[in-house]
């Protein structure tokens, strides 16, 4: 049957994609990446067994060639592959861009493989969906709150040694940010540079990616140090408010939890591009497009939107207080 071909592949084969930008996490000199690059990695698991083997794939471009993503990922290939997304500390202005717009690629041609791969073997479907929430404590206050690939995703943070010198209001707001959006997506949240120490500690992560050994279950979120999360391990309360003056919070136009916190950081880090944008008329406001569900369904979300600025902004006073 097709799901014990899968099961076969999950035992003794996995893939790792790496997305944005990989020079800095593997301590070796930089190189022109092909658009897609490949290579693969073999582990014996002991005498006469099959070796496992990982397949490695790298995306060139940054984040001009994202219709590559679903050349190695596709409704077959979906229950070996993990995403690790790298993200360059020391350009902050740059980051929530290529963050946004790989992310969103990706899920989406994530979400389109996991509705293809339903079609024929459901199991399989509910098997990855349990596994991924299984991170997170059943009994954990943001299970309603967030929406994790299905897929293991890791958010790796490179340049930490240029970032540690940045200003700490600066890192205060990059740590938060990044925070929140692993907790979202449901993946875990390393910073690396060149240190050995570092390095090290993210060639186990990936090393468990590639071949499902050592998983770390360890936790630093003190933005004085290299952030370590391991996936469903934060929590929005430990997080904490998008870092903005308390009676700014309500100026905010924003439609949902993420976009709140992607205006919150613009205004620390505009993008490079974002000054030619800023007028933009928002086209789900524009009456030519109204269509009554989807307003009706806007006006739901809005809402839904607006109780959680003012219960987060309660628990979020509340945070400052205790601390």
């Amino acid at each position: 049957s097709s799901g014990g071909e899968g099961d076969g592949l999950e035992i003794g084969e996995k893939s790792v994609f790496f997305i944005g930008s990989k020079n800095g996490v593997m301590d070796e000199p930089p190189k022109p990446t092909l658009a897609l690059e490949y290579t693969y990695g073999r582990r014996a698991r002991g005498h006469n067994i099959p070796k496992d083997i990982a397949h490695f794939w790298e995306l060139g471009g940054g984040t001009s060639l994202l219709d590559l993503i679903s050349i190695p990922i596709t409704s077959d290939t979906l229950r070996t592959f993990s995403i690790v997304l790298v993200l360059d500390l020391s350009k902050p202005n740059d980051l929530w861009p290529t963050m946004e717009n790989l992310l969103q690629a990706t899920k989406s041609h994530i979400d389109k493989m996991i509705m293809k791969l339903g079609k024929t073997n459901s199991k399989a479907v509910s098997e990855m969906r349990q596994k991924i929430w299984s991170n997170m404590q059943k009994d954990h206050p943001d299970r309603e709150l967030v929406d994790p690939f299905l897929i293991p995703l890791v958010i790796i943070g490179s340049k930490y040694d240029i970032f540690q010198d940045f200003d700490s209001e600066k890192r205060k707001v990059m740590c938060k940010t990044l925070r929140f959006v692993a907790h979202y997506y449901g993946a875990s949240l390393m910073f690396t540079s060149k240190s050995e120490a570092l390095l090290l500690k993210i060639r186990g992560v990936i090393n468990q990616l590639a071949f499902g050994i050592d998983k770390s279950k360890s936790i630093c979120v003190d933005q004085n140090k290299p952030l370590f999360i391991t996936a469903g391990l934060d929590s929005l309360s430990q997080i904490g408010s998008p870092p903005v003056p308390d009676n700014d919070i309500g100026k905010l136009h924003a439609r949902s939890p993420m976009e709140l916190w992607k205006k919150v950081y613009e205004r620390v880090f505009p993008p490079k591009s974002m000054n030619t944008l800023k007028d933009t008329k928002d086209p789900a406001r524009d009456p030519q497009y109204a269509e009554r569900e989807v307003d009706e369904m806007r006006t739901q979300k809005d809402q839904e939107l607006e109780q959680y600025k003012r219960s987060s902004s309660k628990s979020w006073k509340q945070i400052e207080l205790d601390s």
